[in-house]
């Protein structure tokens, strides 16, 4: 009978306790009608945790994924490319004696041939033995230019396929018998090879006796 009754206490002690938490839980509530999430203790001391028999574990609300709002980074273009420079130059000067020539960058006197073609295309006429004599100045690109008007200056093409400078419409040379720079050895040979002026005419001072300039 004694063990009976103090079983019936147990049963009603702990029927009160719920009664009592839950009296609580709604009077701490007042006017706000949402639950209020039950705490580790209070699960402990009601002895309920689920078919697991364990905690249960309060998870984080998930955060929104974040947006890269980074602007692009700007692509970098590559330099446009530049026309290569030719290593070739020529330079219109004023020389004593002989007056308005055209050198090449060593300072070789150049020349035009009165048997080239210059109108209406232009055409080299010295070739094979005659090229050997007179080099032309070859250029793959426009020559540096320095002391003549760069719109008469032009590349034409040989028979070869190599390309010569042309100035004021005349294929231009060097001589190989001129045997340092600033020489002008060639001036009137054969009456056919002059030095040439910065405006494509030929240089007609210094002419060797007995020389006869072809009339224009």
């Amino acid at each position: 009978m004694i063990r009976r009754n103090r079983i019936a206490i147990g049963l009603a002690a702990g029927l009160a306790v719920v009664l009592g938490l839950g009296v609580w839980s709604a009077t701490s509530n007042g006017a706000n009608s949402k639950p209020v999430a039950q705490t580790e203790t209070d699960l402990g001391v009601l002895g309920d945790y689920g078919d697991t028999g364990q905690a249960p574990v309060l998870q984080e609300p998930a955060q929104a994924p974040t947006t890269d709002t980074q602007p692009p980074q700007a692509q970098t273009q590559a330099p446009a490319t530049q026309a290569p420079v030719s290593s070739i130059k020529i330079v219109g000067k004023d020389v004593a004696k002989m007056g308005r020539v055209v050198q090449d960058g060593d300072g070789r006197t150049l020349y035009r041939f009165e048997k080239d073609t210059p109108k209406p295309d232009t055409k080299s006429n010295c070739n094979d033995a005659c090229a050997t004599t007179w080099p032309p100045l070859l250029s793959e690109t426009v020559p540096q230019i320095e002391g003549v008007d760069p719109a008469i200056v032009k590349l034409i093409t040989r028979a070869d396929g190599k390309k010569q400078v042309a100035i004021g419409n005349w294929p231009v040379y060097t001589y190989s018998k001129d045997e340092k720079p600033g020489q002008w050895k060639g001036q009137g040979v054969g009456n056919t090879w002059f030095v040439i002026q910065p405006d494509g005419k030929r240089n007609i001072e210094c002419l060797p006796a007995g020389t006869v300039v072809p009339q224009t």
